[in-house]
Order: C-alpha cells, then sequence, then structure tokens
C-alpha cells in the first residue's frame, strides 16, 4: 500500500552527530518523503562534528511554519546546544508538538525541548549525561534504546539509531515500497 509522501523537518546546526543526521536523513528519503534541513539560516553549509559528512540548510527557521511537517527530527551532538535559546526554534517545536505532530529527538536533540518547556510530564531519553536537566525540566527521564510518550520519540545514542529511525517510521504511518 502506497501512503502520500510527507514533509518531514530536520532540526540542524553545524556540529550534529554525523550518523544520527545521516541515517534518519537517508530513510525519510528512501521511504519517500521530502525531507527538509531547517537551521538559523537558509543555505549554510552545516558540517557534522565527525567531519564525515555536511549538509546546506533549506530554509531558516524564521521562515518555517511546523504547520507543514508531519514530523520534526533532531539529531544530537553539539548542533541542539547552538539551537536550544533561538526564540524560533522553540516557538517552532511548541507549535509542533501542541498539533500532536511526531518530534524525533536522539542523543542531544531533548536539550531543544528543554528549552522550549515542553519536558513537563513527558516520559523520554536522551544521551544520559542529561538525566538530570530532563529531571529538573519536570521530565521523567529513562534509560532505554527509545522511548514513545504520546508525539514524542526519543532515543539515546547513535546506537539506538535502528530503533528511533523504526518508530519515527511507524509514527509517519508510511513505508512507500
Amino acid at each position: 500500500m502506497m501512503t502520500q509522501a510527507k514533509k518531514v523537518a530536520f532540526l540542524l546546526a553545524n556540529d550534529f552527530e554525523d550518523s544520527e543526521m545521516k541515517n534518519p536523513y537517508d530513510e525519510m528519503v528512501k521511504n519517500g518523503h521530502e525531507a527538509v534541513i531547517i537551521s538559523l539560516n537558509g543555505n549554510e553549509e552545516l558540517k557534522g562534528k565527525k567531519g564525515t559528512i555536511s549538509y546546506t540548510s533549506h530554509m531558516g527557521i524564521e521562515e518555517a511554519n511546523a504547520d507543514d511537517y508531519a514530523a520534526v527530527i533532531i539529531p544530537g551532538g553539539k548542533s541542539p546546544s547552538h539551537l536550544m535559546d533561538n526564540a524560533a526554534v522553540q516557538a517552532f517545536v511548541q507549535k509542533a508538538d501542541q498539533a500532536g505532530t511526531t518530534i524525533a529527538a536522539i542523543c542531544h536533540g531533548p536539550q531543544i525541548l528543554e528549552a522550549a518547556g515542553l519536558l513537563k510530564g513527558r516520559t523520554l531519553t536522551a544521551y544520559p549525561g542529561l538525566s538530570s536537566d530532563i529531571e529538573a525540566a519536570g521530565g521523567n527521564f529513562v534509560d532505554k534504546e527509545v522511548v514513545v510518550d504520546r508525539n514524542l520519540v526519543t532515543s539515546r545514542t547513535p546506537e539506538d539509531e535502528p530503533a528511533f529511525i523504526r518508530e519515527t517510521i511507524d509514527k509517519l504511518g508510511v513505508n512507500a515500497w
């Protein structure tokens, strides 16, 4: 059964964890989705922290509308720390969360959700070093490869990517093949 391709936003800045961007991105494209890279500025070259890959952002966060996307994926590494204090980034994920849009965050990705005030009463996982920050923000941290809480999908590290990608694709409800 072929279902309609959906637009998937990737929130990205420099120093992202290479595989946490590449593998979900490639899987979204392989599944027929339109992957849109959103950063602080459009047409900006963004490099992975390991230097194995780089991407050019399709648009800046100021021009992005959360209503246009079926999912928001937030790769880890240092990228989230470059994005989390930006008011437009916070507003984007808040609007996506209010709409029930799937938000998938891996490793340090939940830092953006924390900065946007979205963790209160939610159960999630992340890079283990963030557990006290998550709990301080009212979230419930669990140490598992993938945690799904309503529209949130979270994982800890690159080793968790297969489960992270599977749950995210599951949430989108589509396999194009």
